[in-house]
């Protein structure tokens, strides 16, 4: 892979990660469309998103650190004294860091028991166009009828859980992590800041961890494209990541989903339509 088509992937990484449209789908997509880009193939997508993830851990810093400290605290062995370790575990921070922990178990499990379901079957244009299809409706239909009441603070272990299964769906390319999530959350009657802030820490362990494993445990991890270009994609990822993290979670303040929506449907659409041209191969 050349240098310009690292940046380019990096770029379209960085872009989609965060938003509900499915960043797997995009690279794959352009891997077929632009002939010199390539299919960049999973390890290089789950290392790229090292990057994009590395965005969210800086902008929830504060967050993380805190949410961190006070699940250790509330452990049985930790240093604060009983009573406050007991108050400690009625803190909306430590129910988080357990529902990180559980919700991120779902996408563990069937990242591993699919793995060669995910390498080949779920790269299929056919399905993403689907996927693109359906879950853009669904988001749609999440933001027209959802509550929109509950605050992150008040989310349960059982709504994570549940998040964390959702979440688990984006293993198809097409489904989108944060779309997955943000749609069930809204759909559970969480607010669109809190269903999206939700997407951004259960993805932490769950894309730090997938990126990693694809890095040690492909022996040619860096054959297909190459270390440095998938170095350069992902320092790109993630200075473009930092930026859309910024700028979605003050768009969905005040805005609806519907563009999202109607840019999957188009999507879809196109997808369908230039695999039918012969200016994609389906798999």
């Amino acid at each position: 892979m050349s240098i310009f088509a690292a940046v380019i992937l990096g770029i379209v990484q960085g872009l989609t990660e965060f938003l509900p449209i499915s960043s797997s789908a995009h690279l794959r997509i352009a891997g077929e469309l632009f002939p010199h880009l390539g299919d960049p193939g999973v390890t290089f997508t789950a290392v790229t998103q090292i990057g994009t993830e590395i965005a969210v851990v800086l902008y929830f810093w504060r967050d993380i650190t805190r949410i961190i400290r006070k699940w250790l605290c509330s452990l049985p062995f930790g240093k604060s004294g009983a009573a406050r370790r007991s108050a400690l575990r009625g803190d909306p921070d430590v129910r988080l860091g357990w529902i990180v922990i559980f919700g991120t178990v779902p996408i563990v499990v069937l990242g591993l028991a699919l793995e060669d379901a995910i390498d080949s079957v779920f790269r299929n244009l056919y399905l993403t166009a689907l996927m693109l299809f359906v879950f853009g409706v669904l988001l749609g239909v999440a933001d027209r009828i959802g509550k929109r009441r509950i605050q992150l603070r008040e989310m349960t272990l059982r709504d994570g859980v549940i998040l964390g299964f959702a979440q688990s769906l984006a293993l198809i390319p097409g489904v989108s992590r944060s779309g997955g999530t943000i749609t069930v959350g809204m759909l559970l009657g969480y607010t669109r800041a809190a269903a999206a802030r939700a997407s951004f820490l259960l993805a932490i362990p769950a894309v730090l961890g997938s990126g990693f494993y694809r890095l040690f445990s492909d022996s040619s991890a860096g054959a297909s494209a190459g270390a440095l270009p998938t170095l350069v994609a992902t320092v790109v990822a993630f200075a473009v990541g930092y930026a859309v993290i910024v700028w979605f979670l003050k768009l969905i303040e005040t805005k609806s989903y519907l563009p999202f929506v109607v840019y999957r449907l188009v999507l879809a659409a196109a997808v369908v339509l230039m695999l039918a041209a012969g200016l994609l191969r389906a798999a």
